[in-house]
């Protein structure tokens, strides 16, 4: 049984680095990582420091270089490429700095996206975009495209999205990253009661204070390490 306060995502001594030539760059190193359930966890650093590479291994969208990632007691590093599809389109909602909504589609439909996928019939899908849409505060707003909506309604759009399916963990990279503060606070109240209200488990990448001091704790990464401050 799934309790709140559980360790749902284990990052064991995750190293990710590239090829350049014949030279190799390091992203992370040893990464030690721990996110319990409902937790809503800021991940914060200066640019270059890896934050958004450990959330994309964290997400499935990228796989370390050595070292072991476990989602809910399940090694993703370890699936092959279907099945880390399958399971990322299950088990993942991604937030993205720029929204990524498409501009040929109402709020609505863009909502639906990810429940394309699934097994749900038109009808379901419908009631589970109306769910989301309630969720966000943007119910009015489901026939509108992104082109009439504000910078913090399609993030919220965008967040809808993200939580259509019910993943099990909500990932941010600088999701107020393109807003205005008013429109940012916004976002940040409801990924604060998404998690507070409903357990949701979200990761957030940030370079903001003001955003970091928001959820429930932060974690400093500097040159690709988890540090207990940024140097100054």
């Amino acid at each position: 049984m799934e309790r709140q306060g559980e360790a749902l995502v284990r990052v064991s001594g995750v190293e990710k680095y590239y090829r350049r030539g014949s030279e190799s760059v390091h992203v992370l190193a040893g990464i030690e990582l721990v996110v319990r359930r409902g937790e809503f966890v800021a991940l914060m650093g200066p640019s270059g420091s890896g934050k958004s590479t450990l959330l994309n291994l964290v997400g499935g969208l990228d796989r370390p270089t050595g070292g072991a990632i476990a989602v809910a007691d399940r090694r993703i590093d370890q699936l092959g490429e279907g099945a880390l599809a399958a399971w990322r389109a299950r088990h993942v909602g991604f937030v993205f700095q720029l929204y990524n909504l498409l501009p040929a589609l109402s709020a609505e439909r863009n909502v639906e996206l990810p429940l394309l996928l699934t097994h749900l019939n038109p009808a379901q899908r419908r009631r589970h975009v109306g769910l989301a849409l309630d969720v966000v505060g943007l119910s009015h707003r489901r026939k509108h495209y992104p082109r009439q909506l504000s910078g913090g309604e399609q993030q919220r759009v965008g967040i809808a999205r993200a939580i259509v399916t019910d993943p099990t963990l909500l990932l941010c990279d600088e999701p107020t990253g393109d807003l205005d503060r008013k429109s940012g606070d916004e976002v940040l109240n409801l990924l604060e009661g998404l998690s507070r209200d409903l357990g949701k488990t979200i990761v957030m990448v940030t370079h903001d204070p003001h955003a970091s001091a928001r959820a429930s704790r932060t974690v400093y990464l500097y040159k690709g390490q988890i540090v207990p401050e940024i140097p100054r």
